[in-house]
């Protein structure tokens, strides 16, 4: 099997989600470290468009988004597993209010400006100037909640998960699932990144034990190499056999026709390529790139768009 190999950078929440599922799934994978924000002229060459952290890279394939890279992950190595046997849909269900709602919140209390000193402490002005833009521009120009509003709400989300903790030590029983690991990268960043923030865990003991569970769990064996040797890694190799999944035609779009695929919000930046598969899952497209060579790059449905390209 090609290399499992992890675009990301230090700071991302979600990209510390995958690398916490690499970890407890102990594969062997490659890092490849990105800039935080744009430009990102070595990602748009292997997605075509798609900017956010993480995502990983098997050869000339890309896979888009978390969840579906927790898909993937779970496909090759299915133990120890992501999704508990009787409580798939609830723990998915969970993964994604967590990945979706707990997200925003915490991260607006996170950057409150004690917090966002903390985090950035030594980086220059401008450089905070243009990570801000860049944020901003990712959520379509809509304003980040206040901290203090996201403090009562984050509260609440807390609260909830330590009710959840009562009787076993992980959000389903004795061993981390998918949902363990999108509720705990947000607050990762609380606790490991803006630590002066972290008196908020003060009223849930149980919260804070759990999420030392979590950072036990690690991020296992990896290697490093530059992202330029990754384009390279991709142009040399061919593209993976598509699972033969029966086609899902939901927008009467036919395989090989010209699309556009882009987050439905927080990093919309479109995609385009060839559809190559639409399965009850998981659009693909097919793409070329200078410098990536020929990849199919992968998206989950669910938060993502798909429509044809314009004439």
């Amino acid at each position: 099997m090609a290399d499992i190999i992890l675009h990301h950078y230090p700071m991302s929440p979600f990209a510390e989600k995958i690398r916490l599922v690499l970890g407890y799934k102990k594969i062997n994978w490659t890092s490849v470290i990105i800039p935080m924000m744009m430009p990102k002229p070595d990602v748009v060459s292997l997605t075509g468009g798609h900017r956010r952290t993480p995502l990983l890279q098997i050869g000339a394939d890309i896979y888009c988004d978390t969840a579906l890279i927790c898909d993937v992950l779970e496909h090759l190595y299915p133990a120890p597993t992501l999704y508990p046997e009787h409580q798939k849909g609830l723990a998915r269900i969970v993964a994604q209010w967590a990945d979706a709602i707990i997200f925003g919140p915490v991260m607006a209390y996170n950057f409150h400006p004690q917090g966002a000193a903390q985090a950035f402490g030594n980086s220059e002005p401008e450089f905070m100037k243009s990570f801000s833009q860049d944020r901003q521009t990712m959520r379509g120009g809509q304003p980040r909640m206040r901290p203090e509003d996201a403090a009562s709400t984050y509260k609440s989300y807390l609260r909830r998960l330590s009710d959840i903790l009562t009787d076993h030590p992980f959000l389903f029983g004795d061993a981390p699932c998918v949902a363990d690991f999108s509720a705990y990268h947000p607050l990762w960043f609380t606790l490991e990144k803006t630590p002066a923030m972290a008196s908020i865990f003060d009223a849930t003991p149980l919260v804070r034990d759990w999420a030392k569970r979590m950072k036990d769990i690690g991020h296992g064996s990896f290697k490093t190499i530059s992202s330029d040797d990754a384009l390279k890694l991709s142009k040399s190799s061919q593209t993976l056999a598509l699972n033969n999944e029966p086609f899902m035609d939901e927008h009467g779009i036919a395989l090989g026709t010209p699309v556009v695929i882009r987050a439905e919000s927080f990093g919309t930046e479109p995609t385009e390529g060839k559809l190559i598969a639409s399965t009850r899952t998981r659009y693909s497209i097919e793409r070329t790139d200078e410098r990536a060579g020929q990849v199919h790059v992968h998206f989950p449905r669910i938060g993502f768009s798909i429509s044809k390209v314009s004439p």
